[in-house]
């Protein structure tokens, strides 16, 4: 029996589920779990509209995947029922290790083990319960699928889950800039020697689309009051493991508490499973439950970060185009340890020092490539009017310096 659904989705409108195989994989509780973490985690405290999960994310990357798939066919490209079918899965599936708040956690409670890691861990365990009708979908997902350009919409500079996101994020956030032209992208993707490649009348939508990404990392991605916040919540989860390691009893829910009280590393979710098993039942409620818990506990650390975070309270943040003043950083420290009679340690938790960067297009990682009339191949920083390889790939610098206001 054909279980039909639509979803009504804010940005692409209905989007149909189109076979059981795909409504079951959204029925698991894995996707499901998704639906209880932020795609864009604490960026609500600049943006409020900013509510949208990771579930969603999934939901409207799969209708992109249907949309570029079926643009394919059109264009005389061999794509099987499978290849279709398991194509949906992997976009489906790809953010399914993401822990709540998006990377932050994989600073404290999971380090050192990519989200995509546990994603394709989570991948296999579903493969066994549905006895292997996942094995195209993973290897489509791990790029060892015969067919490499199934791979790069899942993941590459014009995977679909990069054409959702930007437009996703900025409806939600409201920030104009990042509203990226998705459907003439896909109506002008193509295919050549196995790799995608956009043709020559796409290539203004190319430039917007990179414009675009540039913009929303420094407006939204990195913007500095979410920076702030998001090193508020890492010095949070540092402390809180520290106070443990020293004995001292914290409330937490059960999938919280087990990261917390162990060192856990990628065998812990390969070979007993048992990380895995707390894992898929932490979201952001656990991370919010203890933090409205601790924000009344006698460490004055603890709770003066927790009261923070909950009363929007954020560390206030300096960004600059050259290395922060050590003298400040003392002057602050000194502050800090005098007002609450502590350790040079603990006042260490009352502030951030980090550097960032970022780029628009990193030509070694996966070219786009534009396709002429004539068959000929020019990368976009060739092909462009208006960009070149030097702005493309130029780095922006910034460094940021977050401490507890006074």
């Amino acid at each position: 029996m054909q279980k039909r659904k639509i979803i009504n989705d804010p940005v692409f409108g209905f989007i149909n589920l189109p076979t059981n195989f795909i409504y079951d994989i959204i029925q698991h509780p894995y996707l499901q779990r998704l639906n209880r973490i932020r795609q864009l985690g604490l960026a609500s405290f600049v943006y409020p509209g900013a509510q949208h999960t990771r579930f969603h994310h999934s939901i409207g990357a799969m209708h992109l995947m249907g949309e570029a798939l079926n643009i394919l066919r059109l264009k005389g490209h061999t794509i099987t029922d499978n290849e279709y079918n398991s194509s949906l899965a992997a976009i489906l599936l790809h953010d399914i290790g993401h822990g709540p708040f998006s990377h932050l956690l994989e600073y404290t409670l999971v380090k050192n083990i990519p989200h995509e890691i546990l994603s394709l861990l989570l991948m296999k365990q579903i493969n066994k319960e549905f006895e292997g009708i996942l094995d195209t979908a993973i290897d489509i997902f791990t790029d060892n699928y015969p067919k490499h350009f199934l791979h790069q919409l899942v993941s590459g500079q014009l995977d679909v889950d990069r054409l959702d996101y930007l437009r996703r994020d900025s409806f939600f956030t409201g920030v104009i800039e990042g509203n990226i032209g998705s459907a003439r992208i896909i109506k002008m993707l193509n295919v050549k020697d196995d790799k995608l490649v956009i043709e020559s009348k796409g290539i203004n939508s190319i430039e917007n689309f990179l414009m675009s990404r540039r913009l929303m990392y420094w407006q939204v991605y990195l913007h500095k009051t979410l920076v702030a916040s998001e090193k508020m919540l890492i010095n949070i989860f540092s402390r809180a493991r520290e106070l443990i390691q020293n004995n001292e009893k914290l409330f937490a829910p059960p999938s919280l508490s087990f990261f917390l009280e162990n060192e856990v590393n990628i065998n812990d979710f390969e070979n007993n499973g048992i990380a895995l098993k707390y894992f898929v039942n932490l979201d952001d409620n656990d991370i919010w439950t203890a933090i409205k818990v601790w924000k009344d506990h006698v460490d004055p650390v603890l709770s003066e970060l927790c009261n923070g975070m909950v009363n929007r309270k954020l560390f206030k943040i300096i960004v600059s185009d050259s290395p922060i003043d050590k003298a400040l950083v003392k002057s602050k420290l000194d502050i800090y340890k005098n007002k609450f009679k502590i350790s040079d340690n603990e006042a260490n938790y009352f502030i951030s020092l980090d550097v960032m960067e970022t780029n628009m297009y990193n030509e070694e990682d996966d070219s786009i490539d534009i396709i002429y009339n004539n068959n000929k191949i020019k990368d976009i920083s060739e092909a462009s009017d208006m960009l070149n390889i030097e702005l493309l790939s130029k780095k922006v610098k910034k460094y940021y310096f977050a401490f507890l206001r006074d």
